[in-house]
């Protein structure tokens, strides 16, 4: 089945920088709906509101966590179903067995491009 490209998704991440890294990577890779939170609690806000088909979040944030916010997505029926990347700087094995324990989806470690990226997103959804 084909991605549906127009789908929203969810950029979360701290650092203003990389909200835009991320939105430019996604618009290469055609996706143009693309929302963005600056922390987990306002991620969760947002999630409630809409019904993201992709959730792209950094680790490193405060003061959620990215492995708290998938947590707490994962907890809650309205949200769990949501497909779930997680961005990270660490490569750390214990990292990335957490991240699966606590249900990614998949796992990027920075840095990445956008072919990455392209690939990380059709492990999850499919091809595009």
């Amino acid at each position: 089945m084909a991605v549906n490209q127009g789908m929203p998704i969810l950029v979360v991440d701290d650092y203003k920088t990389m909200l835009r890294i991320l939105r430019n990577l996604l618009k290469q890779l055609g996706f143009d709906n693309v929302d963005e939170a600056e922390d987990g609690g306002s991620a969760l806000a947002r999630m409630h509101e809409r019904d993201y088909g992709l959730v792209i979040s950094d680790w490193n944030m405060e003061p959620m966590t990215g492995l708290q916010l998938l947590r707490e997505v994962r907890a809650d029926n309205a949200l769990n179903h949501m497909p779930f990347i997680m961005v990270t700087a660490e490569s750390k094995v214990e990292n990335v067995l957490s991240a699966k324990e606590a249900g990614v989806s998949n796992y990027i470690v920075k840095p990445f491009t956008a072919q990455t990226l392209k690939s990380k997103i059709a492990s999850v959804l499919g091809e595009f």
